[in-house]
């Protein structure tokens, strides 16, 4: 009886107790980082000092970031960059995914070959369009015939970098729009061809419609994604010149390990994660009443 009581407390139990080592691992990987850093946010705390030696200031760190000028700027770039990015990789990747969505001899070899940024490492990426971004020896300076400092003037180095990021991560949004149109019904599309409608006419109002889960999903992820962005950044321009690319992960990952100052940093990276909460649950409830209608 006591076999059977055993086996049936695993039967009923069977996925929590499978997962327990995994999430234990969790959190020890992830959650008490997490929860130290928000410790570090309240306190000041020096790398000379013991673990939890360091002296509570309550909300004053927080308090210096935000009335700091740095931080303000940064976090109008960050907002600025994400939504420039995300609206470019939105376009281009539907109209990639139409593109790639006919069926065409060859079209197989063109989709593996569009992949080849996506699977790239992104400081990798970051550091080759570097070379090509070269004043002196890059190929672009050497197809407008100047010698332009792509990634050492303000008003140039930012464009550079979404351009970077648009070239990475465009693909990501056609992935998923074109696993979308491949999973359309036919039967609304041979409904709106035999009332006449046009091709447009049938795009707007007939796929469109039906590609929005699909849109919504890549919008959400690569807002959330381009919101952290800090590879190519840190690769190619380490938030200068002038602070003209200083997004606020940038910001953070100086204030904290080339500053240390851990507890302004900590409450830098608090607020940041805070931003990303509010972006999501405003996405969130738009979805809903958008879905709601």
């Amino acid at each position: 009886m006591r076999n059977a009581g055993i086996d049936s407390f695993f039967d009923r139990h069977f996925a929590r107790v499978t997962v327990l080592p995994t999430f234990a691992m969790m959190l020890c990987v992830f959650g008490l980082p997490l929860l130290f850093s928000l410790y570090l946010g309240f306190n000041s705390w020096g790398l000379e000092q013991s673990l939890f030696a360091g002296k509570f200031v309550g909300l004053a760190n927080y308090d210096d970031v935000v009335s700091n000028p740095v931080f303000q700027k940064a976090t109008l770039i960050t907002f600025g960059y994400t939504a420039a990015t995300v609206a470019a990789q939105m376009l281009l990747g539907l109209g990639i995914a139409l593109l790639l969505n006919v069926d065409l001899p060859g079209m197989r070899v063109f989709r593996s070959v569009l992949i080849v940024p996506m699977m790239m490492t992104p400081i990798v990426g970051a550091l080759c369009w570097k070379l090509l971004l070269d004043p002196s020896h890059g190929i672009l300076n050497q197809w407008i015939g100047a010698e332009v400092v792509w990634l050492g003037r303000p008003d140039t180095a930012i464009y550079a970098i979404w351009l970077v990021g648009v070239w990475q991560n465009t693909i990501y949004v056609t992935i998923i729009v074109l696993a979308g149109l491949r999973s359309l019904p036919s039967e609304p599309l041979e409904a709106a061809a035999i009332d006449g409608a046009g091709r447009l006419a049938t795009f707007w109002f007939i796929t469109l419609p039906m590609l929005r889960p699909y849109l919504l999903v890549a919008l959400l992820l690569r807002t959330i994604f381009e919101f952290r962005a800090f590879d190519n950044i840190y690769a190619m321009t380490g938030g200068g010149p002038a602070n003209s690319t200083m997004v606020l992960s940038m910001y953070t990952y100086l204030t904290t390990f080339v500053q240390f100052d851990f507890g302004f940093g900590a409450a830098a990276a608090w607020l940041m994660l805070l931003m990303s909460l509010v972006m999501c649950v405003l996405f969130i409830i738009v979805i809903r009443r958008r879905e709601a209608l």
